[in-house]
């Protein structure tokens, strides 16, 4: 005891140091997990042995698929949140532009396809003529809404669309984690700092009772070990309040959830299910075929309605210009729903939607949300908190033996 007292006092300096040393290792080796999780976002090193990418870029696929799966199945009916559109408002929103593009496209087509008859036509005739196939234009845009909320799966992959955008853009997947885990991402970083202060001093009693060379690397090693484990743990469990006294035990990611479903919902609804995102898949998606297809009926429809161009113009010449007219609807689409872009992100009010959903969501359910971030390579994480905390250890070693 003697001796242990003389190199106490001989060495006291690095004796006070190591728990604040072992707090150090404990948060260096969080903060190093943390951002393994997420940077960089694409392979550094020597593929496919040395080197290393972010655990939510690597697995965006895989990541982006349970995202979605959550999304769909528990989330959002996209039915019912294009049913929030109100035809008249919609209608009344696209007037003016809608009035334009069909007028655009009526007289591109007549000319293209009938120059002709359209040249023969006094000025009077065709101002007539379109002003017919505009006062068409507010029926159709209703029954173009009723038509797609009719058919939904058939003109619109969810899956598909969110899956591609979230894959396609890695930084917006690991955006949409790590902003909805920034709380947990500095608790694991701040019990870093507690744990490993507790352990060092555990640490400081072992070594000054054994001056054994392996107490400081293998402390360090289980510090960074132990501390990432159980710091992941926390932010999960326990799922449903525990009472402890006066105390009450939660995962701090359920603790949050109120939080979390506002900050998930926003993200969604102005990173993802966008209108401008929806239109597009709806365009250019798997199965935009099946809208071109519903659109090609509707004019068809509206151009048959227009009983003295139907006769004037021949049978084959006339399925000519009903193709060519959907084709130029789709095309100005984008355009025109632009100037109802505002109304619509409004109506369908989708981040609201989501929080609602994401409230009423089981202890497990509302897990899964964060839970696959953390559990591929999660061992990984830990491992490389106790490889540098044995490193720390070892150098801890050299200095006071030095």
């Amino acid at each position: 005891m003697d001796a242990v007292l003389h190199d106490l006092a001989l060495h006291w300096p690095l004796y006070a140091a190591m728990p604040f040393v072992a707090a150090l290792i404990g948060y260096v080796t969080k903060r190093v997990a943390i951002e393994m999780m997420f940077r960089p976002l694409d392979f550094v090193g020597i593929p496919p042995l040395l080197g290393w990418q972010g655990v939510v870029p690597k697995h965006g696929g895989r990541m982006a698929a349970v995202a979605t799966e959550l999304l769909t199945a528990n989330l959002l009916d996209l039915r019912e949140v294009l049913g929030r559109i109100d035809p008249v408002v919609i209608t009344s929103e696209l007037e003016q532009p809608l009035l334009r593009a069909v007028d655009h496209v009526a007289r591109e087509v007549l000319a293209e396809h009938h120059p002709r008859l359209w040249e023969a036509l006094p000025t009077l005739a065709q101002e007539m003529l379109i002003k017919q196939v505009q006062a068409s234009a507010p029926r159709l845009v209703r029954d173009f809404l009723d038509d797609v909320r009719e058919n939904l799966d058939e003109v619109l992959d969810v899956q598909h669309m969110t899956v591609q955008r979230l894959t396609r853009d890695r930084a917006l997947l690991v955006r949409l984690i790590r902003e909805t885990s920034r709380p947990e991402m500095a608790f694991i970083a701040r019990m870093g700092v507690y744990f490993g202060f507790g352990l060092g001093v555990v640490q400081t009693v072992v070594w000054a009772l054994t001056r054994e060379p392996l107490v400081l690397p293998v402390f360090g090693g289980v510090i960074g070990l132990l501390t990432d484990w159980l710091a992941i743990k926390l932010i999960f469990v326990p799922r449903e309040p525990v009472r402890v006294g006066r105390v009450i035990f939660q995962g701090k990611f359920q603790r949050r959830r109120a939080e979390v479903a506002r900050q998930y919902g926003e993200l969604i609804a102005t990173e993802v299910l966008t209108v401008q995102n929806l239109l597009d898949a709806v365009l250019r998606g798997p199965r935009a075929d099946r809208l071109a297809a519903l659109v090609e009926q509707m004019v068809s429809s509206a151009v048959d309605a227009q009983m003295p161009l139907a006769w004037t113009v021949g049978g084959t010449r006339l399925r000519e210009m009903k193709h060519a007219a959907a084709v130029k609807a789709l095309e100005h689409l984008p355009d025109t729903a632009r100037y109802a872009e505002g109304y619509l992100t409004e109506a369908m009010d989708v981040a609201k939607v989501i929080e609602q959903r994401m409230l009423a969501l089981t202890p497990l359910e509302f897990e899964g949300l964060l839970r696959p971030a953390f559990r591929q390579d999660e061992w990984k994480l830990i491992a490389v908190g106790g490889v540098i905390g044995f490193v720390v250890g070892e150098l801890q070693v050299l200095l006071m033996l030095g």
